[in-house]
């Protein structure tokens, strides 16, 4: 396997110390390893529109709508409007009334207000979210093997205060989160995982192992620093493949990262 002098490559195989036995943290990206989005973001904008006596909103056009109005406003205002200090109902509500109009519904401003409400409200609850039924005992298994559980990702400031509560996933369950939101810095930037360190206690990047489900946000920028990562393929996606020739362990979920761990066999 051909490395970098970055990336450390763990093998599953070999005579070198395992991986377990070295770590002192884990660090876990949130949705699409912890948690998934229910339904379709169209549910949610048809149900607020009916909600107030309007018909339901064409799902494909909101949903191509939104992700032009997401992408848009991340690129112009990123991590929730962080550094313009852009209240969050602001930034938010500035994308769902561009995915709206993107998507041909320019409603008047009272009407779309009560809209809005509903949505934003939705989002801000439990609601629209499950939890992967391995996340819970992944996260206490490894607190009861005396590791530090991190939470890293994209995210704003109502998954710590409110979302991940809401859906049982308390501070009992982890010891810090990172959320881009909340500190002005998101992935792919390695300086979100090294804030990570930080918070675990200014440990050395080597002693942990940071958990996603993307090759660009999540393995890279860790690797990039000196962690150990690996990827969860939990829909079998297309490019689950590349990110195993490109040298990631990918796995189908955290069953089989805890049993991985516990096995001895991956080395490092």
């Amino acid at each position: 396997m051909k490395e970098n002098r970055t990336f450390c490559f763990c093998v599953l195989t070999g005579g070198a110390m395992s991986l377990l036995s070295k770590l002192r943290c884990i660090t876990v990206d949130v949705t699409g390893t912890l948690i998934a989005y229910k339904g379709e973001l169209g549910d949610y904008y048809c149900m607020a529109a009916k909600a107030i006596g309007l018909p339901c909103p064409d799902y494909k056009r909101v949903h191509e709508g939104f992700k032009l109005a997401y992408t848009d406003m991340a690129q112009k205002y990123p991590c929730f409007g962080f550094s313009a200090k852009i209240p969050n109902v602001v930034w938010w509500k500035t994308v769902v009334r561009d995915s709206f109009v993107k998507a041909g519904y320019d409603y008047d401003e009272e009407t779309f207000e009560k809209v809005f409400r509903r949505i934003y409200s939705t989002f801000g609850s439990a609601a629209p979210y499950s939890v992967f039924q391995d996340s819970r005992p992944f996260l206490r298994w490894a607190r009861q093997k005396g590791l530090i559980v991190g939470l890293v990702s994209n995210a704003e400031y109502r998954y710590q205060e409110v979302i991940l509560p809401a859906l049982g996933l308390n501070k009992g369950e982890w010891d810090f989160g990172v959320f881009s939101g909340i500190e002005g810095v998101e992935k792919p930037d390695p300086r979100i995982y090294k804030l990570a360190l930080e918070r675990a206690g200014n440990i050395a990047p080597e002693e942990v192992l940071h958990i996603g489900d993307s090759m660009r946000k999540d393995y890279i920028p860790a690797k990039s620093i000196g962690m150990h990562a690996l990827l969860l393929d939990r829909f079998k996606t297309e490019a689950a493949k590349d990110w195993r020739e490109a040298g990631a362990i990918v796995l189908p979920d955290l069953v089989s990262v805890q049993q991985l761990l516990e096995s001895d066999k991956l080395k490092c």
